[in-house]
């Protein structure tokens, strides 16, 4: 486990996939990987994730960087059907300690969304090595250093409000990893799949740069 949280924090960048069909995801998912993205989140507001999570365990099977997890995993049947998949790790958009268990128990992450101090320290007392940090853009990145004041250890990733334009600050601030939807996608109807791998290698080159 400590050497999948290694991976996953050196990769740093979730893609956030919302596909429109489990073909779009795909392809969302291998042109991020293409950019130098290699935490794969396939959302279960896509239509048959749990296909595109498969397919993409099965591709990338021979590549220790590529992680491949589930998000929007609302409730413990999900997190199950995630889980036999091949999904790493698994991501809500809000604390359920009934999924937190779960995932201990089967040796994946669990990154729940919080959005206050309370939330926050109930992940950790369920064992969440990752918090996830939603809404971002609501929160900003100021929340990460406030939290940091009296809860140092606490291992946020903004989700939601991750742009090219801010995810220096968000870093600056003590992100242990972002999460990147809408702004990874944003050209792909009018330039295609080939401009999310140019979006995906700026974000990364951004980090690589940042701690340089």
């Amino acid at each position: 486990m400590s050497e999948l949280l290694s991976t996953l924090q050196k990769n740093y960048i979730f893609a956030v996939v919302r596909g429109k069909n489990e073909v779009d995801a795909e392809k969302i998912c291998i042109a991020a990987v293409k950019g130098g993205i290699k935490n794969l989140e396939v959302t279960y507001t896509t239509p048959n994730a749990t296909l595109v999570i498969s397919n993409l365990v099965e591709k990338y099977s021979d590549n220790d960087e590529v992680i491949v997890g589930a998000g929007t995993v609302m409730n413990l049947s999900m997190a199950k059907e995630a889980y036999e998949a091949g999904a790493r790790f698994l991501v809500s958009p809000h604390f359920d300690p009934i999924i937190a268990e779960f995932a201990h128990e089967k040796n994946v992450y669990y990154m729940p969304g919080c959005a206050t101090a309370t939330e926050i320290v109930n992940a950790m007392k369920a064992r969440c090595k990752i918090i996830k940090i939603f809404p971002g853009g609501i929160l900003g990145p100021n929340f990460i250093s406030d939290i940091h004041g009296p809860i140092p250890d606490a291992n946020l990733m903004p989700s939601g409000g991750v742009s090219i334009d801010n995810i220096e600050k968000w870093m600056s601030k003590g992100a242990i990893a972002v999460g990147i939807g809408s702004a990874l996608t944003k050209n792909l109807d009018e330039m295609g799949y080939e401009s999310i791998t140019e979006t995906a290698k700026i974000f990364s080159d951004k980090v690589k740069n940042f701690n340089a």
